[in-house]
């Protein structure tokens, strides 16, 4: 990323204030990529600085998505009434067929979605087949660093297929679809884990804007020794760990069945949970696993739309805080919740809150939906208190709104109007740490109309390439669209007695 110059002031903006829920008049002094200052307006700036004119524009911390996938890029809008478990039976499908360039392609793609909107750093899943590689990590890096967007990138990574990892879902298949599914296995986990440590050891990226991490896709699609190995791996090299955990009934029926525990406590087990750990989704977690996620000083990421979207259920966000666990907040991948627009997820997560129940005190208010959207997607992503806020000290990643836009008309309580109203139409431009890369509604590290040319030559050519695996996994949806559901109306409460009578 090209450095910006020495000093920058911004003059005449209104920025919010969280805490005292107003848009105040500030100016914003900034020194390379961090900001130095915070003042009246008109506050003195060295003579050299440059200077930004945001008269009639409101400032805020940059959005931080918790939790994505850039694969899914390529793949946004390919799926309809799609469950959890379906969507992974068309993970082949979906993903099938990519070349480097591809992935580059797919992740740019998504990066500057998230920069229009609003969205200054995310946390990457992206996934590839049968391993990681090397080249292919590369190339996700390459991108979000040419697109100016700060990126954890944390390839998912397992040794056991979905097939497998569901009791009694492979013996459910017939022989020849069987035989199908079997060459989705995936590959030893030791070759797994030599490819991840190439990637951490030979990482050459800026850990200030593109850093690593580890993240075993599912537990249970994982064997115990992949999941030490993969935690072994986070401590060696000092990255974070981040695994999908009790996203949908499914999930957290198949981890009491194999472990005879809940998958958190699993984890734990393995010395797993702890304040570089992250959860994905956590909607059909139990209040014993939340207090250990609490007490030990995890994070969940929730994803509100992708919840919904793929019918997994409404995670209690509330139950979460109660007991001390950082949340941030999410989109998921464009696979499943179709959009990278972090307004839009802010204000779904405000909203599930309000359709669990009728006690008021149970629901999110928006300055807790705002505040898990910056600084509790900051601590999930590892950066602490560097990124998500406004303050002197912290990276200069700020959006600017046009307060003249009809989502601001009138300026009442401004978040209020971020969570509930604001849904990324407003923004007029975007800075990380220090330097602009949407300005006047435009992106400037990234020529949108040479990627569309490019993305529609690469679906053409996706759609042939996978034909074949659409079918095969047209014929395994009608098996898995017929068991998870049948294992996932079953109570939960019989799992959890066996478990511990068991026990």
């Amino acid at each position: 990323m090209v450095k910006a110059t020495t000093h920058t002031v911004i003059r005449g903006g209104r920025m919010i204030d969280p805490g005292k829920r107003q848009a105040v008049a500030a100016d914003i002094l900034i020194k390379g990529d961090t900001i130095a200052a915070i003042g009246r307006p008109k506050m003195a700036a060295p003579q050299d600085a440059t200077m930004i004119d945001a008269q009639g524009r409101l400032l805020h911390a940059g959005l931080i998505n918790a939790h994505m996938h850039s694969h899914g890029g390529l793949a946004r809008g390919l799926g309809d009434r799609w469950t959890l478990e379906l969507l992974l039976t068309a993970g082949p499908w979906l993903g099938g067929g990519r070349t480097v360039r591809d992935k580059y392609l797919s992740a740019l793609l998504v990066a500057c979605e998230m920069l229009l909107k609003g969205c200054t750093a995310t946390y990457d899943l992206m996934a590839e087949f049968p391993t990681p590689s090397v080249d292919g990590i590369d190339a996700v890096a390459r991108a979000y660093s040419d697109a100016g967007l700060r990126a954890v990138l944390a390839p998912m990574t397992a040794d056991i297929s979905f097939f497998d990892a569901i009791p009694g879902l492979m013996d459910r298949l017939p022989p020849a679809l069987r035989r199908e599914a079997e060459a989705f296995r995936l590959a030893p986990y030791r070759a797994s884990i030599r490819q991840m440590k190439k990637i951490l050891h030979g990482w050459s990226y800026d850990r200030a804007l593109v850093r690593p991490a580890v993240a075993p896709t599912i537990p249970h699609h994982c064997s115990d020794p992949f999941l030490a190995a993969c935690r072994d791996l986070a401590r060696d090299y000092g990255v974070g760990m981040h695994t999908h955990v009790s996203e949908s009934k499914v999930q957290v029926i198949a981890g009491y069945q194999r472990y005879g525990t809940s998958l958190t406590r699993h984890l734990d087990t393995l010395g797993i949970v702890g304040p570089d750990f992250t959860v994905a989704h956590g909607v059909w977690l139990d209040h014993d696993d939340m207090q250990l996620l609490g007490d030990k000083g995890a994070s969940v990421a929730h994803n509100p739309g992708s919840n919904m979207r793929l019918g997994s259920g409404l995670a209690d966000m509330r139950g979460m805080l109660e007991r001390k666990v950082n949340v941030g907040i999410g989109t998921d991948g464009a696979s499943c919740a179709d959009n990278q627009n972090m307004y839009e997820a802010m204000r779904l997560a405000s909203f599930a809150s309000k359709v669990q129940g009728p006690d008021i005190e149970r629901w999110i208010t928006t300055d807790e939906a705002l505040h898990a959207a910056t600084v509790g997607s900051a601590r999930a992503l590892g950066f602490g208190d560097d990124i998500g806020r406004l303050a002197p000290g912290c990276k200069a990643d700020i959006v600017f709104l046009e307060l003249a836009h009809p989502n601001w008309m009138p300026c009442n309580d401004p978040v209020n109007a971020l969570v509930h109203a604001e849904d990324g139409t407003a923004v007029h431009s975007v800075m990380v740490g220090g330097r602009m890369v949407v300005e006047n509604r435009k992106l400037l590290t990234v020529d949108l109309a040479t990627l569309a040319r490019e993305v529609d030559a690469v679906r053409e050519r996706l759609q042939r390439a996978t034909r074949p695996a659409k079918a095969v996994c047209d014929r395994l949806e009608k098996v898995v669209g017929a068991f998870c559901p049948g294992l996932a109306r079953q109570p939960l409460h019989i799992h959890r007695y066996g478990a511990n009578h068991a026990h």
